[in-house]
């Protein structure tokens, strides 16, 4: 290996350890029945139109965090939403949460700026869907930046990171963990491995990729693979909410 790819894992592990330890806003959960969320990240056509199906199907809703900068353009994660597919969102019961405005990297981009881009992504929310809000957010590419970590707990309920585990009897208000479903390359194996453990802590599993379509980019995953998650979930008698309600049942409430 050589000396740069080195340096590169230090600075993850360097990262990672900072976002999760600094500026954390620990929420005791409380929650009677395991819990899973389904996010999609980008909002890509694909995550409601398709993924989104999915979870109808079997009576579920999803998160998706949108990021208004990408709105109708080609991404890495495939065609971004339409203005027409916003009330659809709404209509069948998911949430709209918040990925900053313009797709700001979370470590990297100075947390005042980061910060700027989440308050105009609100705005262009306000244009398109006048009366809504964003509860919760989740941090686009990286980890965050320990100042845009502090920052985000003034505007969101629940901000969500990765890590590839589930929350387990304390969460992380300000970077709650989630598990990408398409690092696993369709191997379910995984997976259900993590949907036990979670019924067995009964913990909340926050489950996310992007795209759901035949032909995914390297940030989703297929629509059958999707579709045996779901009904993994379903099977374990898990209870399937979007974030923001997943997390009033968290608290007790």
């Amino acid at each position: 290996m050589g000396i740069s790819r080195i340096w590169t894992r230090i600075q993850g592990r360097y990262q990672r350890s900072l976002a999760h330890h600094l500026f954390r806003q620990p929420l005791e959960l409380r929650n009677a029945v395991p819990l899973v969320s389904f996010t999609f990240d980008d909002f890509p056509r694909s995550a409601l139109h398709c993924g989104g199906a999915i979870l109808k199907s079997h009576g579920a809703c999803g998160t998706y965090y949108a990021s208004f900068g990408l709105l109708g353009l080609q991404a890495p994660a495939g065609k971004i939403f339409e203005p027409e597919d916003l009330p659809e969102l709404v209509a069948q019961g998911h949430e709209l949460g918040c990925h900053t405005f313009h797709h700001c990297h979370s470590w990297t981009t100075p947390p005042a700026e980061f910060e700027e881009s989440v308050i105009e992504n609100r705005r262009a929310l306000g244009r398109y869907l006048p009366g809504s809000e964003f509860k919760t957010f989740s941090y686009p590419i990286t980890c965050p930046h320990p100042g845009t970590k502090r920052r985000m707990g003034r505007h969101f309920a629940c901000s969500r990171g990765g890590g590839q585990v589930h929350n387990f009897q304390i969460a992380d208000l300000n970077h709650a963990a989630a598990y990408f479903l398409e690092k696993d390359s369709d191997d379910l194996t995984p997976v259900k491995r993590m949907i036990e453990r979670n019924k067995q802590d009964c913990g909340w599993l926050i489950l996310a990729t992007h795209d759901v379509c035949d032909v995914p980019t390297q940030y989703g995953c297929k629509p059958g693979f999707f579709e045996k998650v779901v009904r993994c979930v379903v099977q374990s008698g898990s209870r399937i909410l979007p974030v923001c309600d997943a997390l009033d049942v968290a608290r007790g409430k």
